[in-house]
């Protein structure tokens, strides 16, 4: 009986592979996940601050005074956010801004992000 010229290759088996796999990819879901909520957070923001300044814009508008009006503003405004009332003879005009904050603080060491809106209203005639 002859041998072979070369010994057999070892057989590789797949073993771990499964471990491996998901280690290179369970971050990259983690982070995908992370920018999702992110994205969601500043879309609800800025939804948010949009129907404060319009708010604010068609109370001022209607003769409210603009305490008044920056405080109907506020309720649906996010907290932190600032609401400024300008008026010129026939025109409102309402700047809103507020901080975005993502999910459980998770990106404040990003640094702050900030969304604005702003509404122009006429102001409606008193009779």
């Amino acid at each position: 009986m002859t041998r072979p010229a070369h010994p057999p290759a070892p057989r590789r088996t797949e073993r771990g592979a499964a471990t491996a796999e998901v280690a290179v990819v369970l971050p990259t879901v983690v982070l995908l996940a992370m920018a999702l909520g992110w994205l969601v957070s500043l879309g609800v923001t800025q939804v948010r601050v949009v129907d404060a300044a319009r708010e604010t814009a068609r109370a001022a508008a209607r003769s409210d005074s603009d305490a008044e009006a920056v405080g109907l503003g506020r309720r649906v405004a996010p907290d932190g956010s600032s609401v400024s009332v300008s008026r010129t003879d026939d025109v409102v005009t309402v700047r809103v801004s507020a901080p975005v904050r993502g999910p459980a603080g998770v990106f404040a060491p990003l640094g702050p992000a900030t969304v604005s809106s702003e509404a122009v209203a006429a102001v409606e005639p008193t009779w």
